[in-house]
């Protein structure tokens, strides 16, 4: 079953604002640095400490958030610093809502589904400007 999350990028402050977000609405959270990932060598070094990805669940409640690692030809202003997650088990599923949701998009930033070592990835701008980022389990 496909779930969505606010997804939320920072430019270089993701591991401050999540704990404050912690802090006032508790719960439980978990922060991954790049540097703990083999996704590491694929970015410099000084981008090592930035947060590959953060998990914050309370209740009902979830945020998922990371550092902005695009190119600098991408970089982040108001408006672009928002996404829709969505999370689903099979590729199966993650695909239909992907091909649904990709039809008219903007293809500058376009990544169709593909594996990546934490699992299938994809995202791109919708014909209305909204971001959509797509995470589940690697295709089999």
């Amino acid at each position: 079953m496909l779930r969505c999350t606010p997804f939320l990028l920072f430019d270089g402050n993701c591991e401050e604002a999540m704990t404050f977000y912690h802090k006032c609405l508790g719960g439980e959270l978990k922060l991954t640095p790049l540097r703990d990932t083999p996704m590491k060598a694929q970015f410099p070094k000084e981008k090592h400490n930035r947060i590959i990805n953060a998990q914050l669940k309370s209740g009902a409640i979830e945020i998922s958030a990371t550092d902005w690692m695009a190119s600098p030809a991408f970089e982040p202003k108001q408006g672009n610093t928002f996404a829709i997650f969505v999370i689903g088990a099979s590729f199966d599923e993650l695909s239909i809502a992907f091909d649904n949701l990709s039809d008219g998009a903007d293809q500058e930033r376009f990544q169709k589904l593909h594996d990546m070592p934490f699992g299938t990835y994809g995202q791109f701008y919708d014909k209305f400007g909204v971001q959509w980022i797509f995470l589940g389990d690697r295709k089999a």
